[in-house]
């Protein structure tokens, strides 16, 4: 029997650079590579990012200030809708060690003795209760901590 052609497959034709992104095929040129293709994933701190975590209104009132302050591109948040309805603020490596933050904000990465995990959910499909306020924008975008730091902390 032979199993070989020279016909295209029409029915899945192939990814190149010049495929368009439609709802059936979405472009994941540019998605990084820790986010999930479905469901929701928890990724180690310390290896693709570190994490902020506010809860409440107060990280989403900290989201969107931080948006409004890097034109609508603040790096990827994702936010929690039951619970202590969290915010995650998703940054560079390293990015939360040496800095003081306030009361009620925790941060999240991986040292000696500690090891933490961050939510991390698909760009699309059910991933309730975590959703994207912010999504991902390009591979090595991440909120900028020290503006971060800047909206929690306005009166420094």
């Amino acid at each position: 029997m032979d199993t070989e052609s020279n016909e295209p497959n029409l029915v899945d034709p192939p990814l190149t650079p010049e495929t368009p992104d439609t709802p059936e095929a979405p472009d994941t040129r540019g998605i990084p590579d820790w986010i999930p293709s479905t469901g929701i994933h928890l990724r180690k701190a310390g290896v693709q990012f570190d994490a902020v975590r506010v809860d409440g209104d107060e990280g989403r009132a900290a989201a969107d200030r931080l948006a409004r302050m890097t034109g609508g591109a603040p790096g990827p948040i994702v936010e929690e809708a039951c619970g202590s309805r969290a915010v995650y603020f998703l940054v560079h490596v390293g990015a939360t060690s040496h800095r003081v933050w306030p009361p009620g904000v925790t941060t999240l990465a991986s040292e000696t003795g500690r090891i933490a995990y961050i939510p991390v959910p698909s760009l699309n499909g059910l991933t309730w209760p975590l959703t994207w306020r912010y999504r991902p924008t390009r591979r090595d975008h991440f909120v900028h901590a020290l503006l971060l730091k800047a909206v929690l902390h306005p009166e420094e």
